[in-house]
């Protein structure tokens, strides 16, 4: 009798990190809400023809709540399923590094939409942790550029008009067709690419799981829909999972 344990994909979004006090985008209180203009500060094509809206997205980083955030139940509970011997993947559409923060392996978290962590050069590449730039803007640098080249500088993140990783977009789909159980937690499933892996996960048998507070358009596919406050359903959730 066979006692191997499922493969779990984890899809998570940007409600998995509000309860670290990390607004989401596109929720009742989102940022994309409260401040539709805030939509430029991430858009390639206007980040890097304006100086204007580089210096906005430079206070917006300094400012952000993510440098404060601590990871909450719900990345905790993630990190006990790996600990249990659970076969797990997450896939993550957040660009906050909190899943490493709590313990989870690194190289178990494919982050679809890059760090905010770190930056890198639109020029030459070159990539240094984040922390350092910001504190030339803190310094009064309100634009910094990189010292290699002298390139424009942004974040190690996907801006709209700018295609995701090829290379970790392929990982993503082949974790997804292999998966046993897909999770998709805390996302709209509005965002493609991200989203299709929700409808090709069951296409290809996994057990479909989604815990959102809103409805999304892949409800239809789901073996189960978690309506529950993440930081409590998700743990109760994958504690089950973990038990077998």
């Amino acid at each position: 009798m066979s006692t191997r344990k499922p493969l779990v994909a984890l899809l998570s979004g940007a409600g998995i990190s509000t309860d670290s006090g990390i607004p989401d985008y596109r929720g009742p209180n989102g940022l994309w809400r409260r401040d539709p203009q805030a939509e430029k500060l991430v858009t390639y094509d206007a980040y890097m023809s304006d100086p204007e809206i580089r210096r906005r997205a430079w206070r917006m980083r300094r400012d952000s709540t993510t440098w404060r955030a601590e990871p909450n139940a719900a990345h905790h509970a993630i990190v006990r399923l790996e600990r249990a011997g659970v076969p797990l993947r997450v896939i993550t559409q957040n660009v906050d590094g909190l899943h490493q923060i709590a313990g989870l392996t690194p190289r178990k978290v494919l982050e679809l939409h890059g760090t905010a962590r770190t930056a890198v050069c639109t020029e030459c590449g070159a990539r240094t942790p984040m922390a350092e730039e910001l504190e030339r803007v803190v310094a009064g640098e309100e634009d910094p550029a990189c010292r290699a080249c002298g390139g424009i500088l942004k974040s190690a993140t996907v801006m709209f008009g700018q295609r995701l990783d090829p290379a970790v977009l392929a990982d993503a789909v082949a974790i997804t067709k292999g998966c046993d159980v897909f999770i998709a937690v805390g996302t709209s499933l509005q965002v493609q690419p991200a989203a299709s892996l929700v409808g090709l996960a069951a296409e290809h048998g996994a057990r479909l799981v989604i815990v959102n507070a809103d409805p999304t358009p892949y409800d239809a596919l789901a073996a189960e829909l978690v309506r529950e406050p993440i930081g409590t359903a998700l743990p109760a959730l994958l504690a089950a999972l973990a038990e077998g």
